[in-house]
């Protein structure tokens, strides 16, 4: 969300709206979900007039190494990716329903994977989304958000082969120096593929939280640390009517950055994360770079 300093209705670009979906979850298996959100990624004001964002997320995982079923480090299974989600939202307000804020918004995901001696890239799910919040007091903001991920991509190693919705909880409280931004939420999948002859899958569903705390040091500068977790079912064969042995998933990870408020209009967000607990996952091994301007 964008850090909207919401003083006389105005709006500064410190940070970026709404969504972040970790990234093309067949392509980066091990991103959690929203992992690229800022802080004041839902400092987010009410009764404003309507304005646009366009945000540029982009990641890399350099994973050479995952999490097995036990919960150990193992040096293999890993692989390097980089990801982006280029997104349009249009905030408004309505009249008719004051002291609420509203956003609409579409995400192209892209990727490219180098794993297994094979690379490959293009274009990933589209993503439609819309979110809500409302103000409990001037420092404060409560909300929800949800987000519909189509299965197909323009290759299908880049596919989900899923239709997969992502809904969370959102929040932001500010004080005059520190901000605590997070959300917490759940994914849930229904499958699109079914081939004759072959076994048909249920994704597990995920439940996920993202946390970022930050300390306001200049107009301009703003160091952040960040704390992302996500925990995944069991796939379903649906064919043996039971689940896949050893395919939950779970991981924590944390991170440091700092966020640049290059102008009212304009912000710049580095970050850098690794695991520190997993599950049947690649590591997180990445840096994050998120760009947003609004008008």
């Amino acid at each position: 969300m964008l850090t909207i300093r919401h003083l006389k209705k105005n709006v500064s670009a410190g940070a970026i709206c709404l969504l972040a979906l970790g990234s093309v979850r067949s392509a980066h298996a091990s991103d959690i979900t929203f992992a690229v959100i800022g802080p004041h990624e839902y400092d987010l004001p009410v009764n404003f007039d309507p304005f646009n964002v366009l945000v540029q997320y982009g990641d890399g995982n350099a994973a050479g190494h995952s999490y097995d079923g036990s919960g150990a480090l193992v040096p293999a299974g890993g692989s390097h990716t980089w990801t982006g989600l280029t997104k349009y939202v249009h905030f408004r307000s309505f009249e008719a329903i004051p002291n609420v804020g509203f956003a609409f918004e579409l995400i192209q995901a892209s990727s490219y994977v180098l794993a297994n001696g094979q690379s490959y890239g293009g274009l990933g799910t589209t993503i439609p989304g819309f979110a809500a919040w409302f103000k409990p007091n001037a420092h404060s903001t409560f909300g929800f958000q949800t987000f519909m991920e189509s299965p197909s991509a323009t290759r299908d190693a880049l596919a989900s082969h899923n239709w997969t919705n992502i809904t969370s909880f959102l929040f932001d409280y500010e004080w005059e120096h520190f901000s605590f931004d997070g959300d917490l939420g759940a994914t849930v999948a229904a499958t699109s593929t079914h081939l004759r002859q072959q076994h048909s899958y249920t994704t597990g569903q995920s439940f996920f939280s993202n946390l970022r705390f930050g300390w306001k040091a200049s107009a301009v500068m703003e160091p952040f640390f960040a704390f992302d977790w996500q925990n995944t079912g069991g796939l379903y064969d649906n064919t043996f009517n039971q689940y896949v042995q050893n395919s939950s998933m779970r991981e924590v990870a944390l991170g440091t950055g700092i966020m640049f408020n290059l102008s009212k209009k304009s912000s710049l967000t580095l970050r850098y994360a690794h695991s520190v607990e997993g599950r049947n996952v690649p590591e997180t091994n990445a840096y994050y770079v998120k760009f947003v301007y609004l008008w």
